[in-house]
Parts: structure tokens; sequence; C-alpha cells
């Protein structure tokens, strides 16, 4: 068969299977591994850093809304989503759907969200905002182990060496050294701010995995907070406590808490997250619980212990 009759047969035979492939089965995104240097860096960092400072006045707006801690964790969660879901919208517009293992992940980091916002929420509640917000920062330490056992992203010396300064920052803090101490009950703050800081670092490595391909940064965000929302909601009604009829001015508050919090902080930690090493970001994060603990200061009038604020300090040394 000559070469024009040969094409003419294929082209006669029709359309062949590969024709008929479905969206799904079409090459989905790969993760981008590329390294972020020089002036992309220093950007990224930027936004990192403002993300984090951010979200240093979630506690803050949670303690104004006067709401039960179930009550802040569900309300923060709805009011950012619809945000959420226009802006996941158009990146799916603009870099097609996310694969079915993203979605997966995101959902998980929702799972772990949920946790760590009641967990966190009920710490406020006992042992103030900005103790509560820096207990749930010794998530560094745990995200560098993570990443260092499973990721390959092996911590300096520096990071290794300050965990258990770390540790002894998050006893001053509980309030168990001195009789001074903060807050209704520091040692339960204490423990419920350890839970928070597991669950969020698992929230933090699971995030950063479902946004691999660097381009739906609001897509998996929603999911996490919708997963996030609904988990505390099931919590808030096994503790009770949840209140879900809005009220003025306390859910004022909370929508300056989803708004500022869960939309603009977390939107630009999300960019941040998988163009840096894990541990950086997290070392990163710790500037909110410092910004925290002067906002509660300067206007909550939290008055910790001269050793809860030395606990402070030594609760963030890892560089």
């Amino acid at each position: 068969m000559t070469p024009r009759r040969a094409r003419q047969a294929t082209a006669d035979a029709g359309p062949g299977p590969s024709s008929h492939r479905s969206a799904v089965d079409a090459p989905q995104p790969r993760p981008d591994p590329r390294p972020v240097t020089g002036r992309s860096l220093r950007l990224t960092i930027a936004l990192g850093a403002l993300g984090a400072f951010a979200i240093a006045f979630s506690g803050i707006f949670v303690r104004l809304s006067t709401v039960a801690p179930s009550t802040s964790a569900v309300f923060r969660c709805v009011y950012a989503l619809p945000v959420l879901a226009l802006l996941a919208r158009r990146e799916t517009h603009a870099a097609g759907p996310r694969t079915s293992a993203q979605r997966r992940l995101s959902l998980a980091a929702g799972t772990a969200f949920a946790v760590d916002l009641v967990a966190w929420h009920y710490a406020i509640d006992v042992v103030g905002a900005g103790l509560a917000t820096v207990l749930a920062n010794v998530q560094v330490v745990i995200v560098g182990l993570v990443a260092w056992l499973v990721l390959g992203e092996r911590p300096s010396r520096a990071t290794i060496g300050a965990v258990p300064v770390m540790l002894l920052g998050v006893v001053l803090i509980s309030g168990v050294v001195g009789a001074d101490a903060y807050g209704d009950d520091p040692a339960l703050g204490g423990a419920l701010g350890l839970l928070a800081a597991s669950a969020y670092a698992a929230f933090l490595l699971l995030l950063r995995a479902g946004n691999n391909d660097r381009r739906h940064r609001a897509g998996v965000l929603f999911d996490a907070t919708l997963t996030g929302g609904l988990g505390a909601a099931v919590a808030g009604l096994a503790l009770g406590g949840l209140d879900l009829v809005p009220s003025w001015p306390e859910h004022g508050w909370l929508l300056l808490l989803a708004l500022n919090s869960q939309v603009v902080g977390w939107l630009l930690i999300s960019y941040a997250l998988p163009r840096l090493p894990a541990v950086m970001t997290s070392v990163l994060l710790l500037l909110q619980p410092v910004g925290a603990v002067l906002l509660g200061m300067l206007l909550l009038d939290e008055a910790p212990s001269v050793l809860q604020l030395s606990g402070v300090g030594l609760a963030r040394v890892p560089q």
C-alpha cells in the first residue's frame, strides 16, 4: 500500500480511541519544582510575612466577638466561603480543574483545620488570644520534623537545637511555674494549644501539598475552609455552646475575622507555602504569635506574667 493510500485508509477508518479521551483522562498539571530565587524569593517572603501579620489579628477578633469558641470557629468559615468560592471559580477557568489527588489533600487539610480551630478557639477562651496563638505556633517543631523525615528537607542545626528551648517556653506559658500566670486555666490552655499546634502543622503540610502546582490557592483553601467549618460545627454541637443565630455587633467581628484572616491572610500564606521550604514557611509564621501577644496587650488589656512573656520569647527562637 502506498503512503497516500495508507493515509486515506486511516481517514476512512474514522477517529481512534484516543480522540474520545475525556477531560479526566487528559494530562494533569504537574507540581512546579522550581525554587524561587532573587527578587521572587524576596516577594514570596514579604507576602508570607504580610499574611502572618494579617492572621495575627485572628485571636483579637475572636475575643472582641464575645461569642462561644465553637460559634466563632464555625462562622469564620461560613463568612469566608462565598468569597473563596468566587476566587476558586476564576482559578478553574484560568488554570483548569484540580486533580482528584489535590482535592483529597485539601479535604484532609480541612479535617486538620477543624481540630486546630476548635482547640485554638477554646484555648483563647481560657488563656487569652496572645498566649494561645504562641502555643499553637509550636507547629514549627512538628513541621520541621515531618519535613525532615518525610520530605527530606533537613532543618538547620539551630532549629534542631531550639526544640528543647521551645518546649521550656511552652511550660512557662502554661503557668505551671509561678503563681501569677494569666488566664482562667493556663494548664488547660497549654494542653489545648499543643493540640492546636499538632493539627496546625498537619494543616500547613497538607495545604502545601494540595497546591503543589501553585495555581489553585483559593480552590484548596475553599475545600479546607468548608471541611473545617463542618468539623467545627459537629464539635460545637457535641461540646455545646454553638449559636447559629447571627447577632450584632458580635458577627461584625466574625465577618472581619473571616475576610481578614481566613481569606486575605491565608491566601497570602498559601502563595508562599509551595514556593518555600516547609520549615522556612512555618518559621515565617512565627511573626503571628509575636504580633498576637503585642496586640492582645495593647487592644485587650491582656497581662501575661513576666514568666509567661519569657516563655513567649523562648517559644519563637528557631531561625
